[in-house]
């Protein structure tokens, strides 16, 4: 064979070859795109009636605290109780010292004595001038006819012009005494007045000062806790200045500040005479709504709930997170707030196993039977049987294909 052929005979066989390679190959499967689709947990929704809570947070208040005060002024003589010390109804709180309290008694008793005393010498000069009077106008009149007797002896010149003249002294002194007799008689009513009205002042005085001696030694009204103790033994205290506190075991409040959204729905039911409940956590402390304060301002009115039951280590002046449970709404349904899309939608799942937005109207919250917070919703899709996407998905849009992962727990 000739040289020069044998490079075209490679060049053939090589060419022979990749013909060979080319109608021997497999064909390449054929790729179509998929739609992908996202995993996601879904709750079948069954409305129902649900109670919404409200969370509050709040102070906790004794309404009937009583402050006690110093009567009289003087030194503390006992004090047999300390802050804290749970006492019972009749238990001594604070006295004062009896060295300091008799004295201020026994002035206000002579006062009394001593007017009844003037009195007594108002009557007795009384009848003294009554009985004076009548010899005070005898002598007048003996004065007057002896002053006649003198005129007849002086015109028959058996007596001087000087025994007319004493005479007539003699009448004039006389009648001045009856005149002064008589107006000491006319003033005697006012005088027993005036007297009668400073012994009423000087008795009202003592049963002021009595009452506040029976009160210098001060034992509990009631059953309850000592606060706010601010004077021990032997300090001198003043008149109406505060010595301790104490406030009635039983019938704390607790006073929460409630939003305007609420208030309308609140005291309709409070009118309608609904019961609502605000529980602590674990529900350790049951509170019932009983009022509104009067007054209220932008950020809210403030309710005022009643301890129901013992209080269990709760003490005025502590601070206490509670649920208040609102009235009951049909037609609603539970749901986690991770379902939630923005202020008011959730999305479902349809027949196609595709996401669809729905608008709901929020309630407010709800406990789940775990006691869980969940969100509690109403709306006309809403309805039994539908799929409510719980996972959140921040791609999330209406047609977006999910597929279930799971079924949420429906807590509802």
């Amino acid at each position: 064979m000739s040289k020069r052929l044998f490079p075209l005979l490679i060049l053939a066989v090589g060419i022979a070859g990749f013909l060979l390679l080319k109608m021997t190959r497999p064909e390449p499967a054929e790729v179509t795109a998929t739609e992908r689709s996202w995993r996601v947990n879904v709750q079948p929704l069954q409305p129902g009636d649900h109670v919404p809570v409200l969370p509050l947070y709040g102070g906790i208040v004794a309404p009937e605290q009583v402050t006690i005060t110093a009567t009289l002024a003087g030194r503390i003589g006992q004090r047999p109780v300390s802050e804290g010390q749970r006492v019972q109804a009749g238990d001594l709180l604070v006295a004062l010292d009896e060295a300091d309290t008799r004295p201020v008694l026994a002035q206000a008793e002579a006062q009394v004595a001593d007017l009844q005393a003037q009195i007594q010498s108002e009557q007795v000069r009384y009848r003294n001038d009554q009985a004076a009077l009548e010899s005070e106008k005898a002598i007048a009149d003996n004065a007057r006819r002896q002053l006649e007797r003198t005129r007849a002896l002086v015109t028959r010149n058996l007596a001087s012009r000087e025994e007319v003249e004493a005479a007539t002294d003699a009448l004039a002194r006389a009648e001045l005494t009856v005149s002064i007799r008589e107006r000491a008689i006319d003033e005697h009513p006012t005088r027993l007045q005036s007297l009668e009205a400073r012994l009423a002042q000087a008795e009202a005085s003592l049963a002021s000062t009595q009452r506040d001696a029976d009160r210098a030694a001060v034992h509990a009204p009631f059953e309850g806790v000592v606060t706010a103790v601010q004077v021990a033994p032997g300090d001198q205290v003043s008149r109406n200045e505060p010595l301790l506190s104490l406030y009635p075991a039983e019938g704390l409040e607790l006073r929460a500040r409630v939003p305007e959204t609420f208030r309308t729905e609140l005291l309709n039911a409070l009118d309608q005479g609904k019961p609502l409940s605000a529980f602590s956590e674990g529900r350790q402390h049951r509170f019932e709504l009983v009022r509104f304060a009067g007054t209220a301002d932008p950020a809210g009115t403030e309710a005022i709930l009643a301890l129901q039951g013992p209080p269990r280590g709760l003490r005025p002046g502590g601070l206490l997170p509670v649920m208040l449970e609102r009235p009951e709404r049909s037609q609603t349904v539970s749901i986690p707030f991770s379902a939630l899309y923005g202020a008011n939608a959730v999305y479902l799942m349809n027949d196609d196993n595709r996401m669809q937005r729905v608008e709901v109207e929020r309630i407010g919250e709800a406990r789940g039977s775990n006691g869980e917070r969940r969100l509690l919703v109403s709306g006309d899709a809403l309805v039994s049987g539908a799929r409510l996407i719980t996972t959140h998905l921040p791609n999330a849009v209406t047609g977006l294909k999910v597929n279930v992962a799971e079924s949420g727990a429906s807590g509802q």
